[in-house]
């Protein structure tokens, strides 16, 4: 088990948790779209996915719980690398703009990771912790997407999520030894048109919703 903790406690071993737990949720995310595009089929499609959902009873909660497992590795690895990463640089940001070919996505990642656990939290008060007993689950994703307050919000957010995929995508991939010229240029253009598939894949559902409200 020690070397199990020192393999974890070491830089590398940080990133591979974060290249794992990231993995795990494009995973995720990519069931939940699936899921989600139902909406476009009506009411009674969605309502039937999320029945059948509740009807995997123990066995969704052990899911829930290990998303909650993952999530908080996630986090706490990656606030401990941004503050490690923090006191190694020697040169100032705004001399080291360009260097090791930095973007937008991969210079705001601890940024979007914030935004994107600020936004897991109200989606969950939204859609999880609310009295489900007198209302379908299509009526309270409706009458969510009905306030064009949160609606813009939500949208904004699936960009922010694109953007984090977009750089989390190959950087796990590279992480975990596929950084070899062959592979990375594909890995590069696979993260671009997953992003794109996430962004467009869920940003566009709560305008649609919208637009048939």
């Amino acid at each position: 088990m020690s070397w199990l903790i020192r393999i974890f406690s070491s830089s590398i071993g940080k990133k591979l948790l974060m290249a794992f737990t990231g993995l795990s949720f494009i995973g995720f995310l990519c069931a939940h779209l699936a899921g989600n595009l139902t909406l476009y089929k009506g009411g009674a499609a969605f309502n039937a996915y999320a029945e059948k959902l509740h009807s995997l009873g123990s066995l969704l909660t052990v899911f829930e719980f290990g998303l909650l497992a993952l999530a908080l590795i996630h986090i706490t690895t990656g606030i401990i690398l941004f503050v490690q990463n923090l006191k190694a640089r020697s040169v100032p940001y705004e001399n080291d703009r360009s260097a090791g070919g930095r973007t937008l996505s991969s210079v705001t990642m601890p940024y979007t990771g914030i935004i994107i656990l600020a936004f897991v939290i109200l989606h969950l008060i939204n859609f999880s912790f609310v009295d489900k007993t007198q209302r379908t689950i299509f009526e309270i994703v409706s009458a969510a997407f009905a306030n064009p307050v949160y609606l813009v919000i939500y949208v904004f957010v699936m960009i922010i999520v694109a953007l984090h995929i977009r750089h989390g995508f190959w950087s796990a991939f590279q992480t975990i030894g596929a950084n070899h010229p062959r592979y990375m240029p594909a890995l590069r253009v696979l993260s671009v048109i997953a992003s794109l598939i996430f962004g467009f894949g869920f940003g566009l559902l709560p305008i649609y919703l919208w637009a048939i409200g």
